[in-house]
């Protein structure tokens, strides 16, 4: 999961680099410092100037509120200043997932087809299928295997994954589970 975030802090990114190990800042490479956790959940978190924070690698949104939750615990003694007090607004900004749709694929079918599918197997191996509603890209492999992003909420990547399915039943054949 991919989710943003404003700490209500203001923060020295140089001063947090020199006096927090987990924190990596390379103004010079990147405007944000980078904060990474090994608990509560391996996540990284990208930190800007203005307490603004992107948060990734959490696997469930709980874990996403107590790693921002860690943070601002962690950072508030050396913010410059405290902007907001009040728990800040968590916003899961994409969500990628993985499924089988236990189906073998004819990506070259699909491809010909299906409007809002790209296949170029010379530059990779997957076709992308686009759905405007939900709101969702899926990487399709022949044998079945599938990876949904752009989904804002696991409801979404459900409905992304079932219409799927139903599209693209024609151009396949079942495999035999094992």
């Amino acid at each position: 999961m991919v989710a943003s975030a404003s700490l209500g802090l203001e923060l020295d990114l140089y001063s947090l680099a020199s006096k927090i190990p987990e924190i990596e800042y390379e103004p010079e490479q990147f405007p944000g410092a980078i904060l990474k956790f090994k608990e509560p959940t391996k996540a990284s978190l990208l930190l800007f100037k203005n307490g603004k924070v992107v948060c990734v690698g959490c696997k469930r949104r709980d874990l996403i509120d107590k790693t921002i939750q860690k943070t601002i615990k962690m950072l508030t003694p050396y913010a410059k200043r405290i902007t907001k007090t009040k728990k800040p607004k968590i916003e899961i900004t994409n969500i990628v997932a993985s499924a089988n749709l236990h189906l073998e694929l004819d990506l070259y079918k699909i491809a010909y087809k299906l409007k809002d599918v790209e296949y170029e197997p010379e530059q990779f191996p997957g076709a992308i299928l686009k759905f405007r509603d939900p709101k969702a890209s899926l990487l399709l492999f022949k044998n079945g295997k599938v990876i949904c992003a752009g989904a804002k909420s696991e409801d979404e990547i459900k409905q992304a994954l079932a219409k799927a399915k139903k599209l693209l039943k024609p151009y396949a054949e079942k495999v035999k589970r094992r």
